[in-house]
């Protein structure tokens, strides 16, 4: 029996890889606890076994990622939509692993979200992904990250798409919203995956954990929820399962949050991606 929260519920940020991993056995688990949409972020290209050396050689990633959302588009009863580019940690394996210099591998990675950017212009995907490592880095390698970042935001400002980050810990990103607009691109646009419960400078989006939760709910701010699901089998632990976003949902209702919910998985989604929640769930599914 599937659970009707009475609302759209989404997903911001999870991995599918059927190949690897639960696929849509775990996005039919997200749609038994009343989970309606999905944001489905490619896996670094390295989990899926692709070292690229030229910009085309993470196509076949983001196809991959294209086929995970249409299979769970026939369970979703709204739907899911594909986030396409290149995980900031790949730097560190170009650099440390593979003997690139720095400014090599930021035109290989700026090469990638070029060619994610592809998809975004011709409707198959809905936005981009980039940001900087949340681990310790030279200067050269933070300085080529944050070029891009850059690069995502300028491409994202070219198509009216929103770019999602994967950064450090943080706060205070105000840094990269500001570069965000430099370029043309508001950084209402800008999402922080993986945030706290608050955060200045992008919109965030938060990891469904209850304290964390509660914080963006009484901020009043905008915000989005996520899991960061990686559909790893062997790190079956790792992140939060695809059934947290509805049982915090679920959660947040019974606190009388429904503003925030409502926040959060209708008005935030419509003004960060332009995407309408409601008008894409069939509560006949």
């Amino acid at each position: 029996m599937t659970e009707d929260l009475g609302t759209p519920v989404l997903d911001d940020h999870l991995h599918l890889d059927p190949r690897h991993g639960r696929g849509t056995d775990a996005v039919e688990d997200f749609v038994r606890l009343g989970g309606t949409h999905l944001l489905v972020v490619n896996k670094p290209s390295w989990h899926l076994g692709v070292e690229p050396d030229e910009p085309a050689d993470f196509r076949p990633v983001f196809e991959e990622t294209l086929d995970a959302v249409a299979a769970a588009n026939e369970i979703l009863p709204g739907r899911a939509w594909p986030v396409l580019g290149v995980h900031p940690g790949l730097i560190s394996r170009l650099v440390d692993e593979r003997g690139f210099a720095p400014e090599a591998a930021r035109d290989l990675m700026c090469g990638g979200v070029e060619v994610a950017s592809e998809f975004v212009a011709d409707g198959r995907a809905l936005a981009l992904k980039s940001g900087r490592p949340h681990y310790d880095v030279s200067d050269a390698v933070w300085d080529a990250s944050n070029a891009v970042t850059r690069r995502a935001f300028e491409l994202g400002a070219a198509l009216g798409c929103a770019v999602q980050l994967h950064t450090e810990a943080s706060e205070d990103l105000t840094d990269l919203a500001d570069t965000a607009e430099e370029v043309g691109l508001d950084p209402t646009n800008v999402v922080k995956h993986y945030a706290e419960g608050r955060l200045a400078g992008p919109t965030p989006s938060v990891m469904s954990e209850k304290d964390r939760l509660e914080r963006a709910a009484e901020s009043g701010e905008p915000f989005l929820m996520e899991t960061d699901f990686v559909d790893d089998p062997e790190k079956p632990g790792m992140v939060l399962g695809p059934k947290t976003v509805p049982r915090r949902v679920r959660w947040l209702l019974e606190e009388g949050y429904e503003e925030a919910v409502r926040r959060a998985h209708v008005q935030t989604p419509a003004a960060v991606y332009g995407i309408d929640t409601e008008a894409t769930l069939d509560r006949e599914a």
